[in-house]
This record gives structure tokens, C-alpha cells and sequence, in this order.
């Protein structure tokens, strides 16, 4: 009896425990989506209102009023899937090639991959819009596409070389045996059992593409170029912050993560029942 009531107790006490860092963690998102919701009036009204009283969408409204924030979803949504389709490719022939051979140089490349991790980013910005002002590429999605893709490669090709690590070279050798060259051999047999680190690295590289900033803000000047980030920041003037227009843009711009994150959640079901099948 006292093992069960202290297993009852322990278990109360992390259900409490979790349910208050739930609180904390989702409390931030229902206040900008409560913000979103206010007339710019009573955003900053005493004393604050948890439960909103009169609900308005003129901040949502707004932000295609005075913005082309139609025209901004769509760059990024452009850039950030092309860019990750490109990184995918890539880091999958490169992780392949650095988990399933040994060659003289690899333990050099796989070092300089961490090295380029820890180097902020921010020290090549000078070359980095030199670079593309001569490739003529300033004010276009292009450069966006072409630098996110540099810049998130190395970091993917890690995450994906451990899931190759993981599974054994003999699915593929036995596919060999029957006739499959080793690219067919990856597409046909290993790609289906690494759907889950597959779908995971599309989504850090996607998530990282959508939200960044610096680098949209430094190449993209042109209204019709501008990224959702770019578009946000300039919600904030010298003298004023709209913030009930940046609310209603967060949550707009929030809106195709969560729907990636739940269309890949199926992906990654569904990865682990064919490798387990597989296996």
C-alpha cells in the first residue's frame, strides 16, 4: 500500500510539475494571439484583460491593408521550401558518402562541418554582400535560396549521418547482390527507413530558413522580395512599435510551421513502420 500511494504521490507531483511548464511555455503564444485580436486602443489598457471582452480582426485586416503581406507568405514560403529541397538533397549523397566510406581527408571535412558552427555568422556579412552584388543577385529570392543552403548544409549533413550510422550497410549490400546499383540501393531501400531523420531535418532547415532575418534583411530591399521576418521588422519605426499588426503577422507566419510540423508527424509514423517492417 505505501509503494502504491508514493508511486500515486510521485506521479501526481510530475503531472502538476508538467502541467505548469505547459502553462508557461503556451502562455506567451495566447498572449500574442490575444494581442492580435484587441483594437489598437485597448492593447495597452489597465487593468490587462486575459479574457478578451470584445474580439476585433482589424489588426489582421491591417496588415494587407498597408502591407503586401500576401506577396511577403509567399517569398517565404518559396525560399524556405526550395532552400530545404536543395539542403535535403545534398546532405543526403554527402552523409551517405561520409557514414559508409573511409577515404583520406573525411575526418578533415567532418571537422571542418563543427568548425563552421562555431563561427558567428555575422563576421562574414561584408564579403557575403560583396559576394552577391557581383553575382548580381541583391534584391532577389535567389540569393536567400543560395546562402541558406550554403549555410545549413554542413549542420544537416550531420544530423543525417548519424541516422545513416544507425542503419546497417547490409540492407543496401543485399540489394547490391540482387542487381541494384548503390544509388538505387539508397533511393529504394535506405531512404524509406530514414523518412524520420528526413522529415526532421526538413523541418529544422525549413523553420530555419522561415525565420530567419539578418541575411533577408542585408540582401532584400525591394518591396515585392521582402521575407515575412523582413516584413515584421518593419513593423517597428523609430518612434512606435504596431504591436498589434506584429501580432497578427506572428500568427499568421506561425500558421505553415504548425502545418508542416503535423504533416510531417504522419511522415514520421510512418517512417518508423516501414523501417521496422524493413528491418
Amino acid at each position: 500500500m505505501k509503494r502504491k500511494v508514493v508511486r500515486r504521490v510521485n506521479l501526481s507531483a510530475k503531472v502538476i510539475i508538467l502541467g505548469i511548464w505547459l502553462l508557461f511555455m503556451i502562455f506567451p503564444l495566447y498572449w500574442m494571439i490575444l494581442t492580435s485580436l484587441k483594437p489598437k486602443n485597448d492593447i495597452f489598457q489597465f487593468p490587462l484583460e486575459y479574457l478578451p471582452e470584445k474580439i476585433s480582426f482589424e489588426n489582421y485586416a491591417n496588415i494587407f491593408a498597408i502591407s503586401k503581406f500576401h506577396v511577403y507568405i509567399g517569398n517565404s514560403l518559396l525560399v524556405s521550401l526550395l532552400s530545404a529541397f536543395i539542403v535535403i538533397v545534398i546532405s543526403i549523397l554527402s552523409s551517405y558518402v561520409l557514414a559508409r566510406f573511409t577515404f583520406r581527408g573525411s575526418r578533415q571535412i567532418m571537422s571542418g562541418f563543427f568548425l563552421t558552427q562555431m563561427i558567428p555568422m555575422f563576421i562574414g556579412f561584408g564579403p557575403l554582400y560583396s559576394i552577391m552584388s557581383q553575382l548580381n543577385l541583391l534584391n532577389k529570392q535567389g540569393s536567400l535560396v543560395l546562402m541558406y543552403s550554403v549555410l545549413l548544409i554542413p549542420f544537416c549533413t550531420l544530423m543525417l549521418k548519424g541516422f545513416f550510422q544507425r542503419i546497417p550497410s547490409s540492407l543496401e549490400e543485399a540489394a547490391m547482390i540482387d542487381g541494384c546499383s548503390r544509388l538505387g540501393g539508397l533511393i529504394r531501400i535506405i531512404l524509406p527507413v530514414m523518412k524520420p531523420g528526413i522529415s526532421a531535418t526538413f523541418i529544422f532547415a525549413f523553420v530555419q530558413n522561415w525565420n530567419e532575418l539578418f541575411l533577408a534583411i542585408m540582401f532584400i530591399d525591394r518591396e515585392e522580395a521582402k521575407t515575412i521576418p523582413v516584413a515584421m521588422n518593419s513593423f517597428i519605426t523609430k518612434f512606435d512599435i504596431d504591436w498589434g499588426a506584429m501580432s497578427a503577422a506572428t500568427v499568421l507566419s506561425v500558421i505553415p510551421t504548425m502545418i508542416l510540423f503535423a504533416l510531417c508527424q504522419r511522415l514520421i509514423v510512418q517512417g518508423l513502420t516501414d523501417g521496422a517492417v524493413k528491418g
